[in-house]
């Protein structure tokens, strides 16, 4: 009786073996596979979720991990049979995941629609999609650094008059800002007086006299005009013939002087900053965004600004400049935008809420949780006909409000899971480990 039950497997697998070479292949197998798979059913074995190569014939927990090991359920790489071929309306389905599993240490998996349901797999398309993304960002009003204009003497002098007296005053461009004494500037009016005199002495005169071909007045003339030294001080030397002791120093544009540096009677050099005029008709805002928006960014991109306490003024502008690094700490770069300011109430230092449209144009894209990042590589797993799912390698481009872009990988159309991709993975790896389909094989090797 005991040499019947020892040898009863061993004729089994013989008679297996005979029938799968000589034909009638299928029913056998079939046989086969029933008996073996029944005699299997009651052994069963226990792995980790998170380490799942990791297998024990008894329950406990994962000695890496501590976490509790579930039992495994008996679920089949998709490409992997225990006898011939499969029938010819089978083949089709089979020889597609077969071929299909390029990514090492991973095989298609094949799981029943009950299993799926009771593990909360959900697949989506690939699909075609407008790659738009809404940047919104806090920004802060500084003023134009193009139009900050920085007043200086190009002579030494003493300040004999202030009009422009403080911080924040408006002034208007040639409006007077104070008067200066020098020495110098008062001899070059007397040379420039002097050679006035010649020119009329010497007018309508025999024309090889000896100031011939020496403009005396037209060098003394210059050389006030690059002293910055106006028309109306040319006016009244000639109408007066006498030098002007105090000039007046005018405004080189319109602003609001946000520094005074200068006093009554205080002693001047070329090297002295008397006055900063900022122009406040245009501003900067500048704001930061973060290092993975930058494709959606471009100079002369169109930004919309609002105000805190006026959020339904909508300001119109544009980009003007994007930094050239990124802060180590926050992962943002700078990026200043350009408002104009006719009426004045954009102000330096106000906190502003921006807002830019960034439009790369359409392309493929799928859910974000379809997407598994490994560190290494990125991929997701195609849901095939006949519960069969694959992992599939995969180069992913920008990310847009909960998708990711595409560009190698799937094609249109595609469906991809999104839910449970977890479970989906680590069953794929648990059979590819189990199967010795470790890191560099492939399957079908």
């Amino acid at each position: 009786m005991k040499i019947k039950k020892v040898m009863a497997p061993i004729i089994l697998l013989a008679l297996a073996g005979v029938g799968a070479y000589y034909g009638n292949r299928h029913g056998l197998w079939q046989k086969v596979n029933g008996l073996l798979s029944h005699k299997a059913a009651g052994q069963t074995q226990y792995y980790c979720p998170m380490h799942p190569t990791y297998v024990s014939d008894r329950p406990g927990d994962c000695p890496i991990c501590n976490m509790r090991l579930i039992p495994m359920e008996k679920v089949t790489p998709a490409g992997d049979h225990a006898g011939p071929p499969p029938a010819t309306g089978e083949a089709k389905d089979e020889a597609v995941a077969e071929s299909s599993s390029q990514v090492s240490g991973y095989v298609p998996v094949k799981i029943p629609r009950e299993r799926q349901q009771v593990m909360g797999i959900t697949v989506e398309e690939a699909r075609m999609m407008n790659l738009n993304e809404s940047l919104r960002t806090v920004g802060r009003i500084v003023s134009d650094e193009t139009r900050l204009h920085h007043v200086h003497t190009k002579f030494e002098g003493f300040i004999e008059h202030l009009f422009v007296n403080y911080v924040g005053q408006f002034v208007k461009k040639g409006e007077p800002l104070f008067s200066i004494y020098s020495p110098e500037l008062v001899a070059t009016q007397n040379e420039y007086l002097l050679a006035l005199q010649a020119q009329e002495k010497f007018d309508g005169k025999d024309a090889d006299g000896p100031l011939t071909g020496i403009d005396l007045l037209g060098a003394a003339r210059r050389r006030l005009s690059l002293w910055d030294i106006g028309s109306d001080t040319f006016a009244e030397l000639e109408k007066t013939h006498r030098p002007v002791i105090a000039v007046i120093i005018r405004s080189p544009a319109s602003g609001f002087v946000s520094v005074k540096n200068a006093s009554h009677g205080m002693r001047i050099t070329p090297a002295d900053n008397l006055y900063d005029i900022i122009d406040l008709s245009s501003v900067w805002v500048l704001a930061d965004l973060y290092e993975v928006t930058l494709p959606f960014v471009h100079p002369d991109q169109p930004a919309e600004m609002t105000l805190a306490y006026q959020p339904d003024q909508v300001w119109k502008g544009r980009v003007t400049y994007m930094y050239p690094t990124v802060d180590e700490k926050t992962r943002t770069l700078k990026v200043r935008l350009e408002f104009n300011n006719p009426s004045g109430r954009l102000r330096p230092g106000m906190y502003v809420n921006v807002e830019l449209k960034g439009r790369l144009g359409s392309g493929l894209a799928v859910p974000e949780s379809a997407v598994l990042s490994t560190g290494e590589r990125t991929l997701v797993f195609v849901a095939k006909p006949h519960g069969i799912f694959e992992p599939r390698e995969v180069t992913t481009g920008v990310k847009v409000r909960n998708f990711y872009e595409i560009k190698r990988g799937l094609s249109v159309g595609e469906k991809v899971v999104t839910s449970a991709n977890f479970l989906v993975d680590s069953e794929s790896k648990l059979l590819a480990s189990r199967a010795g389909m470790g890191a560099g094989h492939k399957h079908g090797q």
